[in-house]
């Protein structure tokens, strides 16, 4: 049966239970034919129950897309009904393909699930809402890349069996964090098993195979909420700290500092992701302005900078052993979002 694509209030776009030859040849056609944020929606072997995976908030984040594409591809059947949600299908398009986390000038799109809903990105928020409310999914994923390559993650805000369970299906770490920014996987508040899956970098094929991997558990499986049935067991990282740099504050990857930035970070700052750092392991260099670019915010909105970062001689120490997160290597996500998470060595929180 051919998709039926309905345009809703120009915001979204829906194709129900889509045939291969509609998909393209390659998730790139795909996403080519794609005009709008897109709901697709595959009948299960269970039509009383659906679950939910979101992907593509970023533009610049394409495992989960690589992942829909090929599952969908192969015709399988799922357990119970699915909805996919590819939200950030503008900036996916813009050249070159998969190149930004926004569009020039927009929100970002994973921090617009909170009122007020303002401008285009807030309407795509909302209308992504209102799919997940009229279809009661029994859980949700979100499904990303990190910003910096390094291993997969889950993140959550909810922190039992069955948001490890759903962890399990991708990968054996889990960031618990009671931050909130406004991003889809707060969506767990109203009482629907929601983690966020950060697939790897971008650029990896491992990333995008572990996408697809987790995709099929999740389509195949009975029952995914059930820990006693996962793969691995989950190691739980609670409450990280976040880093920020300054938005007026300028940064580089180099090997020495050039003497013109407000911090340095080395070109391979990301082989720091998920390792421990120990307080005599320089991280990078700070110029003038000393760590006053920078701020270290806990989960209740606290600073804790004199219990994350010292500066000795001109460089930045860890103040304790630290195990970091997140680091990138790109500048404007590191301004725009943040440089990195950490928490204690021992995977306590940091306060």
């Amino acid at each position: 049966m051919d998709p039926v694509i309905v345009s809703h209030s120009h915001t979204l776009d829906y194709l129900n239970n889509p045939s291969p030859r509609t998909l393209g040849r390659s998730p790139l056609e795909w996403l080519n034919q794609l005009q709008r944020p897109t709901v697709i929606r595959v009948a299960g072997r269970d039509p009383s129950r659906t679950r939910a995976m979101a992907t593509l908030l970023h533009g610049n984040e394409p495992s989960g897309l690589f992942a829909i594409h090929r599952w969908l591809m192969e015709q399988h059947t799922p357990e119970v009904n699915l909805l996919f949600l590819l939200g950030g299908v503008y900036p996916a398009k813009i050249p070159p393909t998969f190149s930004l986390r926004q569009v020039p000038g927009g929100r970002d799109l994973n921090r617009c699930f909170k009122e007020p809903f303002e401008r285009e990105e807030g309407a795509i928020a909302r209308a992504i809402l209102d799919e997940l409310q009229t279809a009661n999914p029994e859980c949700l994923l979100d499904v990303h890349n990190t910003s910096g390559t390094g291993p997969a993650f889950a993140v959550t805000i909810t922190n039992d069996a069955a948001h490890q369970a759903l962890a399990s299906l991708f990968t054996d770490r889990l960031i618990m964090t009671d931050l909130r920014l406004g991003a889809l996987m707060e969506y767990s508040e109203q009482e629907v098993p929601t983690v966020t899956i950060e697939c790897g970098g971008a650029q990896d094929d491992h990333a995008h195979q572990l996408a697809y991997e987790g995709l099929v558990r999740y389509a195949s499986q009975s029952d995914v909420l059930s820990l006693e049935k996962a793969e691995w067991n989950v190691a739980v990282l609670r409450n990280p700290i976040r880093v920020e740099l300054a938005s007026d504050a300028t940064i580089e990857y180099r090997l020495t500092p050039s003497g013109h930035a407000d911090l340095t970070f080395p070109p391979d700052i990301e082989n720091r992701n998920f390792g421990i750092v120990s307080p005599d392991e320089p991280l990078g260099w700070v110029g003038q302005k000393g760590l006053d670019v920078l701020t270290a915010i806990s989960h209740n909105r606290t600073e804790n900078m004199e219990q994350v970062l010292q500066i000795r001689d001109g460089r930045i120490y860890p103040a304790q052993a630290i195990k970091t997160f997140m680091i990138t290597t790109n500048p404007v996500i590191a301004k725009s979002d943040c440089l990195f998470y950490a928490v204690k060595a021992t995977g306590d929180p940091i306060f």
